[in-house]
């Protein structure tokens, strides 16, 4: 044809062995986390409502899932604390007692696999009679009380084991607090993941579920980010990084890869992005009925996610990708 150009992208694109040699993105095992739900009792397994594939686990149990993570190859895993319902109170005293869920779930991680990166989610949801991220005072969520028992809750998983803490309350001021809390008692050498861009958002639905932290009235619209804001979300990661996080992540990441790319392009830390329950759980039910195939809409999410700029990502799919891989 006169005139056409001789550059034709789609060389390159012929086979799949010319796609893989270019491809710009890439997914691999040892950049997933896997979320994991350790609940009390022994020999407990509960199937989790909207997670297909994930349970609730005793820490009795926790083994299992741990070896199975080594096994794949993962990059590390997350732990949630579910309480029993008798155990919360207004002050979360169950979140940083000294034998709490967590930091019995820690202990037993970190014996099946002392190499696997662990991190622990910090905060008070799960653990007030009110499901709320903070202490209630004078009908408020008082921040700087808060503060003060999200950096002992923090302290409590260090001294069980933990190699990473990560806050995900949104509280002004709470990096900075943990780390003070931790360098005070010898664990200098214990990270910081911040939840630094935390949404209020509609995809967290099947969390609330597994992790029984559903606030008993109002909504978290007063300590999360609003949807629409992004410079706002900037602010927060940079301050994050000031306060000495050691990783900051965005979540959720599906509805919000452009604030992912907008602090790659700002932060030289590591940057974590958290797929969340209502992403996955959308494609398990479309997937059920037939609308998409699960696999290709997975992993057509994840490297979306990676593209954005994110190093880490936290994925329920995260053994199953592991697997594909």
């Amino acid at each position: 044809m006169s005139g056409f150009p001789a550059a034709r992208l789609r060389r390159l694109r012929r086979t799949d062995g010319l796609r893989s040699l270019v491809r710009e993105s890439h997914l691999d095992p040892s950049r997933l986390v896997l979320p994991l739900f350790v609940c009390e009792g022994t020999d407990r397994r509960e199937p989790i409502d909207g997670l297909p594939g994930h349970e609730r686990v005793s820490v009795d149990l926790l083994r299992d899932e741990i070896s199975e993570a080594v096994t794949l190859e993962l990059g590390g895993v997350l732990l949630f604390g579910v309480p029993d319902d008798k155990d919360k109170d207004e002050a979360a005293s169950a979140a940083y007692a000294v034998d709490g869920i967590v930091a019995r779930a820690v202990q037993a991680a970190k014996d099946a696999a002392p190499e696997l990166p662990l991190i622990t989610d910090v905060c008070l949801c799960s653990y007030t009679s009110h499901g709320h991220c903070g202490v209630i005072h004078d009908g408020e969520i008082a921040n700087d009380l808060s503060v003060e028992m999200i950096a002992r809750a923090a302290l409590s998983h260090a001294e069980a084991g933990a190699d990473l803490v990560a806050p995900s309350d949104m509280m002004d001021g709470r990096v900075a607090a943990v780390r003070t809390a931790l360098d005070a008692e010898g664990h200098e050498q214990v990270g910081i993941v911040s939840y630094a861009a935390k949404y209020a958002s509609a995809f967290y639905g099947p969390f609330r579920a597994a992790a029984s932290s559903n606030p008993s009235f109002g909504d978290r619209r007063g300590y999360q980010l609003d949807p629409a804001n992004r410079r706002e979300a900037l602010r927060e990661i940079a301050l994050d990084v000031e306060e000495a996080a050691d990783i900051v992540m965005v979540k959720p990441a599906l509805s919000y890869l452009d604030v992912i790319a907008a602090a790659r392009a700002r932060v030289d830390l590591p940057l974590a992005a958290y797929s969340t329950s209502g992403e996955y759980a959308m494609v398990k039910a479309a997937a059920e009925r037939g609308w998409v195939d699960e696999r290709q809409a997975a992993l057509e999410q994840l490297i979306g996610i990676r593209r954005a700029g994110a190093d880490i990502i936290v994925t329920y799919w995260a053994k199953e990708v592991a697997r594909w891989l």
